[in-house]
């Protein structure tokens, strides 16, 4: 069985980053990813391939609380989620980190402060080459350095939508996003600003994803290897059942076994909890970490919508994920609670609206698929979603993932819907054309839509509530460490990716005390 200084499971923005943040230390590293590089084929850049057909969704069957089978959009590559996320790379907002009162119930406080995390966000931030402009959202957590490149500017359509909401009282802003774009340079720019990006994998790798950013890199350092298409199924401990021994691997049709001083998990809000469940032995009857009975608890993945507004003039508008406005995060008018975050979303196609059905039974009778398609503004209205400990993921005896969800915050969620829909009139789109998208959940299953998932390995300060530590260690093993989005007690109303990436730096600075910096 041959040993690593540290075995990382997954290669997305926390097992990816962590790689990152390792590999100069001359330590061991192996990587492992079940999927393969993500093909760079032309169908990268095809709306029906990627969103109709689902080229590069995974094929696994996961079950809803019914026992229902569902196919969940997640993608197994190297870079994990990020191959195809919108790279929207925002922070949580200072408040995030603390208890917040929503109208269905309490978002609870982190066991680290907001202050502790952002010299962290800071790194992240350069490291995935995060553009934006610092003091034009209100609810904007204080930074240690600017953005380290410009915003992504507006197109004409766009700028005219900041007027609008500024003219209406908002404060909206330049939304964060991660693109390797030189906008005055644009010869030599590596992103080109295309219309596939939010969603879609960038054909010429100029989007900041953990596979261009991290683990390419990573991978230079000779003590890095990475093992592809290589599914974790189990997690071995010694006999005392205090730290794991030995990685046991699905690849090529045969199992095999690795080991290392530090094991590290990074498989997925969903897969981290199953591969902990599945470990269970005689020690942890329960699986690996499950003292507290909290282990894959507490699943969350946003109260989300994607919506699409007609606009009265044509939306000519290329690269639109441009904007953000947050000023009904935390309250609204007339309603005391948070409400969420309203960014862009990727511009729509009309290959996206196939077998949409409230676009083709509500506006197909005015306009063709064609017309909608030059006429929207795409929007994406994100809403906190509540832990609670009946969200969560079992698996039964076969080895079959169950996820049972029941959504929360909905009153919220449907509020901020209303607000954006108010406004219609005074931002130029027709009033009462504001129709919810489906290209992110063709099947119309909501529990399918797992890219913003988190929970299920919550970290904190007391073992009985919690499955880490702040370190993100497993209170019962101590050579065990979860590194993706599994450790959040709360997932706030913004894009998660960001955060799991500057957590994966400080437990990286953290793992480099406990092994020593040979080499760097």
């Amino acid at each position: 069985m041959e040993h690593y200084d540290v075995i990382i499971i997954g290669s997305g923005a926390g097992g990816g980053t962590l790689a990152h943040q390792l590999a100069p230390s001359g330590k061991r590293i192996l990587l492992l990813e079940r999927g393969d590089w993500l093909p760079r084929e032309p169908q990268n850049w095809s709306a029906g391939e990627v969103f109709v057909d689902n080229r590069y969704i995974s094929e696994d069957t996961w079950y809803d609380r019914d026992g229902k089978p569902f196919q969940p959009q997640v993608h197994y590559c190297v870079g994990g989620a990020t191959k195809l996320y919108g790279a929207a790379l925002y922070r949580f907002r200072k408040e995030d980190f603390g208890e917040l009162r929503h109208h269905d119930g309490i978002s609870p406080a982190w066991p680290i402060s907001y202050e502790q995390m952002e010299p962290y966000y800071t790194r992240a931030e350069q490291l995935y080459r995060v553009h934006g402009a610092r003091g034009e959202d209100p609810t904007e957590p204080p930074a240690s350095a600017p953005y380290p490149f410009p915003a992504v500017s507006h197109e004409p359509r766009i700028a005219k939508l900041a007027e609008d909401f500024a003219a209406a009282g908002l404060h909206p802003f330049h939304a964060p996003c991660g693109v390797m774009l030189d906008e005055a340079d644009m010869p030599y720019s590596a992103c080109v600003r295309c219309a596939t990006c939010d969603g879609f994998p960038c054909l010429v790798h100029a989007k900041s994803d953990a596979e261009v950013l991290a683990v390419r890199p990573a991978l230079e350092h000779a003590n890095v290897t990475l093992l592809r298409n290589a599914i974790a199924v189990r997690l071995n401990t010694n006999s005392a059942g205090t730290a794991v021994s030995e990685v046991v691997v699905q690849r090529q049709g045969a199992h095999e076994s690795y080991s290392a001083e530090i094991i590290v998990v990074s498989a997925g809000a969903a897969n981290s909890a199953k591969l902990l469940l599945s470990s269970a032995n005689e020690k942890h009857p329960k699986g690996l970490a499950n003292g507290s009975d909290q282990l894959g608890r507490n699943y969350m993945f946003h109260n989300s919508q994607a919506v699409l507004a007609i606009s009265k003039e044509p939306n000519p508008t290329v690269f639109q994920k441009t904007l953000g406005v947050n000023d009904y995060y935390f309250a609204g008018e007339q309603w005391e609670f948070p409400m969420g975050n309203i960014q862009m979303v990727g511009k729509s196609a009309p290959e996206m609206y196939r077998g949409e059905q409230p676009l083709l039974t509500k506006l197909a009778p005015t306009f063709s698929l064609k017309e909608v398609a030059e006429h929207a503004i795409d929007f994406w209205l994100s809403t906190e979603d509540l832990p609670r400990a009946e969200n969560r993921v079992t698996v039964d005896g076969d080895g079959k993932l169950k996820l049972s969800y029941t959504a929360s915050n909905d009153t919220a969620r449907d509020r901020l819907f209303g607000q954006l829909r108010s406004l219609l009139s005074h931002l130029g789109m027709h009033e009462h054309h504001l129709i919810p998208r489906w290209a992110y959940l063709e099947n119309k299953i909501p529990v399918a839509g797992v890219a913003h998932q988190a929970g299920t390995c919550r970290f904190g300060s007391d073992p009985a509530s919690s499955v880490l530590d702040t370190d993100c260690r497993a209170h019962e093993l101590d050579n065990l460490y979860v590194v993706d989005t599994s450790f959040f007690p709360s997932i706030s109303a913004v894009n998660p990716a960001l955060t799991a990436m500057a957590n994966a730096v400080r437990v990286g600075e953290h793992l480099l005390d406990r092994l020593g910096r040979d080499g760097g």
